[in-house]
């Protein structure tokens, strides 16, 4: 009988079989934990997101558990259970295939929310939500002793009613004799005017068609597009303080450090393109401003912050002055005012200030100064289109002043 083969390939069959089957059952459950876990996810996602929304949009009538209520509903929306899925549910009493039974608690979500106040008035809110799923195995899987097992996914969104950020802020913008240079828009609302060039300028010369947009009407428009989102995530004017200085070939008279951004407003829709360039002066009258005491004693009084501070720094051209005199680039191509600059640049790092830097349509020496000045190569840019520039100074805005819930995890 033993050296009868006669059936094996039948007897090794049936020993294979269970294996077979068992691994076929934790390849289909194993697709399915993943897609189940991503949808979990997503629900978790949604469901803190839009607590955190609320309390942001609603901080004084909003209670905790109402914002967890919001979450569940959420939860349940997003995960197709019904309403007794949930602790806190109404409604029904259907239990979905897979999905947690309200009395066990380990499949039970659970909503965390967390307050804290930030400066005098304003609250910040973190809001974790944990979703949790039993998954019941196939039969096939079964054969291994495994009967199911417990998903769990975790999503955190925080929120604030005011930018937590007090902030600081000051502008320091070329108006030198180039930024009457055209640029690449046409001025829909004009037939003709002097589109001046660095070819033509200072020559007489007549209007011409078509009329372009020159880079500081430009400019103008872009400012307008940073003050924005600061004006409207400080509508109270207690958080957000704006000043300006510009610069041709020596530095003008600034517009101080206020709250709002109204004077900083008027004062760059004011300005005027002559002269030639030197950044040195103006950079440095503001980081003086910034650092004065009196500004962190300014936001201290009116919202309880220390606030960030931020230089925005822009020219068109490179150094060609310094304190009025006509300056060469020494031998390591850089000029006195080019040194000077980069001089304060450290000094306001040092302060903590960060220093976004735009060279717009500038030559290549404008181009390495403010690289060198700027806080992080993200916090240089370089465009060379009227578009860009605006896009530039709108990301600006948005990115100091945000007022919204985001996902931390």
């Amino acid at each position: 009988m033993l050296k009868d083969r006669g059936g094996n390939f039948g007897i090794m069959a049936a020993l294979a079989t269970p294996l077979i089957l068992a691994a076929g059952g934790v390849a289909v459950d194993l697709a399915s934990m993943m897609t189940t876990k991503n949808q979990m996810q997503d629900a978790a996602d949604a469901a803190a997101l839009a607590a955190a929304s609320a309390l942001v949009a609603n901080k004084d009538a909003l209670s905790t558990e109402k914002a967890k209520e919001i979450a569940l509903n959420f939860l349940k929306a997003q995960s197709g259970t019904s309403s007794t899925d949930v602790p806190g549910g109404t409604g029904g009493s259907d239990v979905g295939t897979g999905s947690p039974s309200p009395t066990d608690a380990q499949t039970q979500p659970t909503i965390d929310i967390t307050s804290t106040t930030v400066g005098k008035s304003d609250k910040a809110f973190k809001v974790t939500v944990v979703n949790k799923q039993t998954l019941q195995f196939n039969p096939m899987t079964q054969l291994l002793g495994q009967k199911s097992v417990n998903l769990e996914t975790v999503a955190i969104a925080e929120s604030a009613t005011e930018t937590q950020n007090a902030i600081s802020m000051y502008l320091v913008l070329d108006r030198s004799g180039s930024m009457a240079f055209k640029t690449d828009v046409q001025d829909t609302t004009r037939t003709k005017c002097k589109n001046w060039t660095s070819a033509n300028w200072g020559k007489n010369i007549s209007e011409t068609s078509p009329c372009y947009i020159d880079k500081m009407t430009t400019l103008k428009s872009a400012v307008e597009k940073l003050l924005k989102p600061l004006a409207e995530a400080d509508p109270d004017k207690k958080y957000v303080r704006v000043g300006a200085v510009s610069y041709s070939s020596s530095v003008f008279k600034e517009e101080p450090l206020a709250w709002g951004t109204e004077k900083a407003s008027t004062y760059v829709q004011n300005l005027v393109a002559n002269g030639g360039t030197d950044s040195s002066d103006a950079f440095k009258k503001a980081v003086d401003d910034l650092t004065l005491t009196t500004e962190n004693d300014a936001h201290a009084a009116a919202n309880g912050l220390t606030p960030q501070k931020y230089i925005v720094f822009m020219t068109d051209g490179e150094n060609t002055h310094y304190r009025g005199q006509s300056v060469s680039p020494g031998a390591d191509g850089k000029s006195t005012s080019d040194r000077k600059t980069l001089e304060y640049c450290t000094d306001a790092k040092k302060a903590g200030i960060k220093i976004f830097t735009i060279a717009f349509m500038a030559p290549d020496r404008g181009k390495v100064i403010l690289n060198e000045c700027a806080t992080s190569e993200a916090y240089y840019k370089a465009p060379e289109k009227a578009e860009d520039l605006l896009a530039v100074f709108g990301e600006i805005g948005a990115k100091t002043s945000g007022k919204m819930a985001r996902l931390t995890k």
